[in-house]
């Protein structure tokens, strides 16, 4: 488990709304990681402004009922659901099948499992907020700025977890640490989580590729950050993609190809 996916069930372990058995995952990754406790924290902080709440003021109610609607909508089973409709044209929601595990070609990829990402745990707890913020509690601008001002890889990676395709596969590096490559084939969009990745010399830097049959097409350059980096791949992904990363001069390759063996390597089909 990387701490993308811990910070979704910490979401839930907050809200008191997971099941047993991701509460074992959350108390067994917790165990395994303890400075991962940072995360836990931020949320209980956040439960405790929420339910501090100053005078109430009632929202309008077409408002309320609709954040409502919307809690009410979200699976709570671990299933995801998508809209359709019924003989009657009435809306219905239909459990949609997971994808089928990738199958790896070479040693790089025997570890890639494509799985349907973890329930929304975090959709449900930023509705919880938004309807605390409706009945007069304040989260602060601070908070409000952080969110607004997101960076374009965490706000990419929010768009393909909602998205109906949305995919996921993790490798293990080579030095221990994982990286997770998530992507949707009808948004076009990848993003590459890394877990326990070594920071590299200032005169180097990692670089992404998607390969595409035999050739190769730079998605941009990342550097890692105290072990950790989400990196959202530039250009269009094309379902079928392998999403490879290789270390590169800095700057990224000189030529546009790469020029040393990928250490990481994740099929998307």
């Amino acid at each position: 488990m990387n701490e993308q996916e811990f910070a979704e069930l910490a979401a839930g372990a907050a809200l008191h709304a997971l099941s047993p058995d991701d509460q074992q995952r959350y108390h067994a990754a917790l165990a395994a990681h303890p400075e991962w406790q940072r995360t836990v924290d931020a949320d209980a902080e956040t439960v405790a402004l929420l339910a501090d709440a100053v005078a109430p003021v009632a929202p309008a109610p077409d408002i309320r009922a609709a954040i409502l609607a919307r809690i009410a909508e979200t699976p709570q089973n671990g299933e995801t659901y998508i809209a359709g409709a019924s003989p009657s044209g009435t809306a219905t929601t239909e459990p949609a099948e997971s994808p089928q595990p990738a199958e790896g070609s070479d040693g790089f990829v025997r570890a890639a499992h494509a799985k349907r990402p973890v329930r929304p745990l975090r959709i449900l707890f930023a509705l919880a907020a938004c309807l605390a913020l409706l009945v007069g509690v304040g989260l602060g601008t601070a908070a409000l700025n952080d969110y607004l001002n997101r960076p374009a890889s965490v706000v990419a990676l929010d768009d393909i977890r909602g998205a109906d395709d949305a995919q996921q596969a993790t490798v293990d590096l080579a030095d221990g640490g994982t990286a997770t490559a998530h992507w949707s084939a009808s948004l076009g969009t990848a993003v590459l989580v890394a877990d326990g990745i070594a920071s590299l010399p200032d005169d180097e830097t990692y670089e992404l590729w998607f390969v595409r049959g035999d050739t190769p097409v730079s998605a941009g350059v990342f550097d890692a950050e105290q072990g950790g980096a989400t990196a959202l791949l530039k250009g269009d992904m094309h379902e079928g993609d392998v999403i490879a990363v290789t270390v590169e001069q800095a700057g990224g390759s000189p030529d546009g190809t790469p020029t040393s063996e990928p250490i990481v390597m994740i099929p998307t089909a």
